[in-house]
């Protein structure tokens, strides 16, 4: 992705010969959304003037607007690499706008952008580096999906025993294609699991390449005969799949994040940051770990963060301090899992750091790496994540700052979703359940 002109983009799509191309853009369930269009309709997609129905939308009804309109972001343009290269496909990641002109303040990437545009009114501009995993599956003769996979890796091993290998590479080739700069991708502990890791960016361009991630690892995956999920406990006996977020913190060209006289060389700004989002990490749990699957993954004994307190080294805990300083200072919040909405972890993890710093905030006491610590101890020493969906969305409902942050719409939106979540799943018989007491009562 670069910098494009409207101009530019009618050069590229006549010298690549792109055919078709898809107008994209993220629910607030965070699933990626398209409408697809030839390029007859260029003119009229770059003025801004495709419409689709809201009310078609989950989630999107509440808006109160049938008509919406996708008005694309040149910048995201790009043609997918996996597409036949004579008719190409190409894509623009969009924002969505209300017949009267005025931006869908209800959409995710708007909400993102409205608390980008505030930071940046105080000097403040947000990085984020990803780090993402997941599994790949086998599929069934008749394409079914099952958690399941005939290897045995492990972590950091190689083929034969990662037998997800060359569906990786292509990912990574397939993704460089389209403008990922990759730091690394290899094999995680889980048999069939595997994490890519992608160079830091602006906020809202990395909102925009982890929804862009998912769509392609899973198109890829489909072409190994593989189904790749980003379901966070796929499988009761193995680690979950999270996506670990790094946040950098600049102003005026410097990481504010970095004090080389400070202990651990983090500054004030480093710890008030860190004391904001712990101190609303209960309100924000529902969105961070968005699903009832999601806190089968935040149990003990699985490598997933399950304290509301910091480290930088301990993995028990949402917030570690990786050792890295100086530019390269960052806060990596753990917690979150992959089918969360990336636009608006940003927006509320930013927004409570920024109160962190202006309220200057005092980080607690930070949870040495000592396997010796009890649990009583830790417990003692850092509060414990929501343990389900149910608690995180009790905790999100009285939460001001969030409401402020999401907008009442949005807000009330998000707590019926998963209200109505968590009554279908709590009616649902589980195996676990029949194994447990069908012969015995």
């Amino acid at each position: 992705m670069g910098k494009y002109t409207k101009e530019d983009i009618k050069r590229l799509v006549e010298e690549e010969d792109i055919e078709f191309i898809r107008l994209q853009f993220t629910d607030v369930e965070g699933i990626f959304k398209n409408l697809a269009i030839t390029t007859r309709q260029l003119d009229k997609a770059l003025d801004g003037r495709c419409v689709f129905d809201g009310n078609c939308i989950e989630g999107f009804r509440a808006a109160g607007e049938a008509e919406m309109y996708l008005v694309p972001d040149y910048d995201t343009f790009t043609i997918f690499p996996w597409r036949p290269q004579s008719g190409k496909v190409a894509r623009f990641i969009c924002d969505i706008y209300k017949p009267d002109g005025e931006p869908l303040v209800f959409s995710p990437r708007t909400v993102l952008k409205n608390v980008l545009d505030k930071a940046s009114d105080e000097g403040y501009e947000l990085k984020v580096e990803s780090e993402c995993e997941f599994f790949l599956f086998d599929l069934g003769e008749d394409g079914e999906i099952k958690p399941y996979t005939k290897e045995n890796g492990g972590y950091f091993d190689v083929s034969p025993l990662d037998q997800g290998e060359n569906a990786r590479r292509e990912m990574v080739m397939m993704l460089e294609d389209m403008g990922f700069q990759i730091m690394s991708s290899f094999h995680e502990e889980a048999k069939g699991q595997h994490e890519i890791d992608f160079k830091y960016t602006d906020a809202l361009r990395s909102a925009d390449d982890v929804m862009t991630f998912k769509m392609a690892v899973r198109t890829i995956a489909r072409r190994h005969g593989f189904h790749a999920t980003f379901m966070p406990k796929p499988r009761t006996d193995a680690d979950g799949s999270g996506i670990h977020f790094n946040f950098m913190l600049y102003k005026d060209g410097k990481n504010v994040f970095y004090d080389e006289k400070a202990e651990n060389g983090l500054s004030e700004e480093a710890m008030s940051f860190i004391a904001g989002i712990l101190a609303h990490a209960d309100e924000i749990a529902a969105v961070t770990n968005p699903l009832v699957n999601s806190y089968k993954r935040l149990v003990p004994g699985f490598r997933a963060p399950v304290y509301e307190g910091w480290s930088t080294q301990s993995t028990s805990t949402m917030i570690k301090v990786p050792f890295q300083r100086g530019h390269m200072t960052r806060i990596e919040l753990r917690n979150s899992d992959p089918c969360c909405n990336p636009y608006l972890v940003f927006a509320l993890a930013l927004s409570a750091g920024l109160e962190g710093i202006k309220k200057k905030l005092k980080a607690p006491e930070m949870i040495e790496n000592d396997p010796k610590l009890s649990e009583v101890e830790l417990e003692r020493r850092a509060k414990h994540l929501p343990t389900t969906l149910l608690d995180a969305v009790k905790s999100m409902e009285g939460s001001l700052f969030v409401k402020e942050v999401l907008g009442d719409k949005l807000f009330n939106t998000i707590i019926e979703a998963k209200k109505a979540e968590w009554i279908e799943y709590s009616g649902q018989v589980s195996d676990w359940e029949l194994a447990r007491y069908l012969n015995r009562f």
